[in-house]
């Protein structure tokens, strides 16, 4: 039933689901009735002059929470934190221009890690677009490489529909980032909207319908199984974005094949499950890569074949038939070429695989000798660290895991520590290791945490990061402060780009290119705390966070115990040795049997 409103409002209006017609109001008032419509329940926005008027439409809200970032690209990775945790499109907010650009890599790294995101943009008046008017930027244009797709709204009448066009654009299929870029004008015309109960975008609604695989392939995968000497299951992280992981479990259980995951997959599959391999790649186990590599029989599923995981492409599973089975078939092929390509939604595969193999003919494979072949490399090559010294980023992190028994979120930037986090910290659920993987964008930590605590106030979120990340967004706090937004932080700080340095010192001699964060000639550390630049306590304290710093290890239990009994943000700060290298390490372009295990 169509009901027309006519009255004027100044308050945004709830509109039960068989309303269409709603009553005249601003379009900035009509695009938030759209998000409230849409579930939204926090929005990262920060104002300017282009998106003023979709600030004053949000204060009317009483279904939306507001949240003011203290820069764009903090508020981007605020939603993308609660997109990964929640596995729901979350809406970031900017005005024009700068605005805008300060959204871009969050949107790249939305894009690269196939994350539901919805940026909203201001734009200047119609009339102005073109002509290179004040904080203009043809933001439609410059985000069409990096989305799955972009609005410029030009027509006020569009706005409802294309609100609800991008959060299902955004959600189905293989997920990713939706720009809605709305002029001033836009915003502030008048008008009755109609807000569809639902939609049918031309050209689109097959590719949004999930593919199912047909019976026939997938016994033909199961008969491959059947027959296999060395099978794996290769698995990245569209199990997560499918909620697979159940099916997942069951199906490596029915035909009890060895899993190894991406980095994207962490959680996906218990990594204290005997069959897991945990996660292989350029730093994974020495198990996993190894299985991959050496499989006769090796199963992809939701994973796309990325250049840190194959190493040198050629020298890939050589000897393996791989099945590729992906929501996305423009990813079959595209970096490995594959003998059968499986265009599915994994969930449905996974299931029906199961279904399969206990009513059909399904002989499970004798894998025994295969089994203790990985175990014994999972014996003779663990994750493992020097105990012996100061205290060690990959010590700090077990400590942490050791003390909140593995139930925490965990968020962090990029670089050794991301490494070390994905190392020493058993994942065994899905949405709890967030992280920027595909763009490995630095800066990412502290405020994927602040939205992973705003959409899990529940649980505890921790973000690992590094003292040079750190730094990227570190005015976050703010955010965190003022908002209350109980996230915490450990700093791991050796006073450089740990990284950059371990490529430095295998690469480069040990020359270093600008990746010393302190004075180069009188470099801070565990032997020379009084030259540690800067004093992130301090810091934490001017924006009213409370902090600490660490550097003996009989204090480091303690601390942990205390940063998560605080109520309220933390940072605290572990001083670290920069000499500390993340092994294993395949080295780029190199093969998984080149892996170097020890430190040259």
């Amino acid at each position: 039933q169509n009901t027309t409103h006519t009255m004027k409002t100044d308050k945004a209006i709830d509109f039960p689901e068989q309303h269409e017609i709603g009553p005249e109001m601003k379009g900035a008032d009509v695009l938030v009735a759209s998000l409230e419509r849409e579930g939204v329940d926090v929005v990262y926005a920060y104002p300017g002059g282009a998106s003023m008027e979709l600030h004053q439409a949000l204060t009317k809200s009483e279904k939306i929470r507001t949240i003011l970032p203290r820069f764009e690209q903090g508020g981007g990775f605020m939603a993308h934190g609660h997109a990964r945790v929640t596995g729901k499109a979350s809406v970031c907010m900017a005005t024009s221009g700068p605005g805008a650009t300060n959204l871009v890599t969050c949107i790249a790294d939305a894009y690269m890690d196939s994350i539901p995101l919805i940026a909203i943009t201001g734009q200047v008046y119609q009339q102005f677009i073109g002509k290179t008017a004040f904080q203009e930027t043809d933001f439609f244009g410059m985000t069409l490489p990096i989305v799955k797709h972009s609005f410029l709204v030009l027509d006020k009448e569009d706005l409802p529909r294309v609100v609800k066009e991008a959060f299902h654009i955004a959600q189905t299929g293989r997920p990713g980032p939706v720009v809605i870029d709305i002029p001033k004008d836009v915003q502030q015309a008048m008008f009755e909207p109609t807000f569809p109960a639902k939609i049918d975008i031309p050209g689109y609604k097959i590719k949004s319908t999930k593919p199912k695989a047909t019976d026939k392939e997938l016994l033909e995968v199961l008969d491959l199984i059947s027959g296999a000497e060395r099978p794996v299951l290769y698995i990245g992280g569209g199990i997560i974005s499918a909620e697979a992981h159940l099916e997942l479990r069951e199906f490596a259980e029915a035909t009890g094949l060895p899993v190894a995951s991406t980095l994207m997959g962490l959680g996906a599959f218990d990594a204290e499950h005997p069959q897991s391999l945990y996660w292989f790649g350029m730093h994974g186990t020495v198990a996993g890569n190894w299985a991959v590599c050496d499989s006769d029989i090796l199963v992809c599923a939701g994973a796309r074949f990325d250049d840190r995981i194959t190493g040198l492409v050629s020298k890939f599973a050589p000897d393996a038939e791989i099945v590729h089975i992906d929501i996305d078939v423009s990813e079959h092929n595209k970096n490995k070429r594959v003998k059968h390509p499986i265009h599915s939604d994994i969930k449905y595969a996974l299931k029906r695989m199961t279904e399969l193999a206990k009513k059909g003919k399904f002989k499970k494979p004798n894998i025994s000798k295969w089994n203790a072949t990985i175990e014994g490399w999972k014996k003779e090559y663990p994750f493992s660290y020097d105990k012996t010294g100061h205290i060690t980023q990959q010590e700090a992190i077990e400590t942490l895991y050791d003390v909140t028994k593995g139930d925490a979120i965990i968020t962090t930037g990029v670089g050794q520590h991301q490494m070390w986090a994905a190392q020493f910290f058993k994942f065994r659920e899905p949405r709890t290791y967030i992280s920027s993987l595909g763009l490995g964008t630095m800066g990412f930590g502290l405020p994927a945490a602040i939205g992973a605590k705003v959409a899990r106030p529940d649980k505890l979120v921790v973000n690992i990061d590094g003292d040079g990340c750190f730094m990227m967004n570190i005015q976050e706090l703010a955010t965190a402060k003022i908002e209350k937004i109980n996230a915490k932080t450990i700093i791991m700080n050796n006073q450089h780009l740990g990284m950059v340095v371990q490529w430095e010192d295998l690469l480069y001699e040990s020359v270093r290119g600008q990746t010393i964060l302190c004075d180069k000639d009188n470099i801070g550390g565990p032997d020379n705390v009084d030259a540690i630049y800067p004093d992130f306590v301090k810091i934490s304290e001017g924006f009213g966070v409370a902090g600490k710093r660490v550097v003996k290890r009989e204090d480091l239990r303690g601390a942990i115990e205390e940063m998560i009994a605080h109520d309220g943000p933390y940072v605290l700060e572990v001083v670290v040795p920069y000499t500390e290298h993340v092994l294993p390490m395949i080295k780029q372009g190199l093969s998984a049997k080149e892996i170097l295990i020890k430190s040259e």
